[in-house]
């Protein structure tokens, strides 16, 4: 444990909850990061009963820059744990990375802060997200979509509100944030702009807040992790669903696709997941002949999922619970 007086330049913020499966590569990763700043590591552990605080532990032991604390669940909250680990931090920038975000290399971390010494205006700075090599290819072929629409790989691009936006569609993608891989100013975070108190899509929120306020947000192609999901069908139905509901509850409108708007996408988006099966050189044969089976359905999933969350009240909790996958899993490791 680092002493209470202890002062960092950055500090690395990772909640985790079950999260054996990535937590012990990810941290091994962290603690190679090269750069001439100082950083330190905090951990919230959302009460795991797997392997995850024996992890935790391990790297404590070895390491006087990493804390770490165990909350419970109903302490627990996307926004309000995010918002305490600003509060708790001791670093000036405050470097978010989900449990299963592996930096992808060890300048990662100094990628991920130097956005901010190009001006006081940039209070948050988002990481590239680059899909695991087994993924399913329609969320690889999202993933890969997303992000490289925000740049190109070799530099940083920024983004701001100005007279440029006219419509919706172009203030969603310079507003887009995750905080799966991200970065902000903690003078913010715990001033004028801090995280949000709702249950998900705090990300989205904060990324809208930094551009209504008339600051910029930067995206660091090179600040890079590997993350991504394996869904299984029923799962990835519920992701979605759990996605779109957490748009809805923050105000971010998400509009009810007809069944023939569902079944030209379904169509488009097999036909590109077929092509993009063949064509993707990680995969091992017999996992794009699985591929070529499975498209389709994760295609019709996905748009279950998306218009079930739409047609659902927002005040009905029953629906909502038996619904979600977040709520689901959270019941069974319970």
């Amino acid at each position: 444990m680092a002493s209470n007086a202890q002062k960092y330049d950055i500090t690395v913020f990772i909640p985790t909850y079950f999260g054996e499966d990535y937590l012990d590569d990810l941290l091994k990763m962290v603690f190679k990061q090269q750069i001439d700043k100082t950083y330190e590591v905090l951990i919230y552990d959302t009460s795991s009963t797997d392997k995850t605080p024996k992890i935790i532990k391990k790297y404590a032991k070895k390491h006087a820059n990493l804390r770490y604390k165990t909350i419970t669940k109903e302490e627990y909250g996307h926004g309000k744990t995010r918002a305490a680990a600003a509060h708790d931090a001791k670093g000036d920038i405050v470097v978010y990375l989900s449990q299963d975000a592996t930096p992808a290399h060890k300048y990662w971390l100094y990628e991920m802060t130097k956005p901010f010494e190009l001006s006081d205006r940039i209070i948050g700075v988002m990481g590239k997200q680059d899909p695991r090599p087994t993924t399913f290819p329609l969320l690889k072929r999202e993933i890969m979509g997303v992000f490289n629409g925000f740049g190109p790989d070799f530099g940083t691009t920024l983004f701001y509100k100005d007279s440029f936006i006219k419509k919706q569609e172009t203030y969603d993608k310079v507003a887009f944030y995750s905080d799966v891989n991200s970065a902000a100013r903690r003078s913010y975070l715990t001033g004028e702009l801090p995280y949000q108190d709702v249950p998900y899509a705090e990300d989205q929120l904060f990324g809208r807040d930094v551009i209504n306020a008339g600051y910029m947000k930067a995206y660091a192609s090179r600040g890079n992790v590997l993350h991504s999901n394996e869904f299984k069908l029923r799962e990835y139905k519920m992701r979605m669903f759990d996605e779109t509901m957490g748009l809805r509850r923050v105000g971010i409108d998400v509009p009810l696709p007809t069944i023939s708007q569902i079944t030209k996408m379904v169509i488009i988006g097999w036909i590109r997941d077929t092509l993009f099966t063949l064509r993707d050189k990680q995969y091992s044969r017999k996992r794009k002949l699985f591929y070529l089976v499975l498209n389709v359905f994760y295609n019709i999933e996905k748009w279950r999922g998306v218009r079930r969350a739409v047609l659902t009240k927002l005040d009905d909790h029953t629906a909502i619970d038996k619904y979600s996958l977040e709520h689901v899993e959270a019941k069974s490791k319970s």
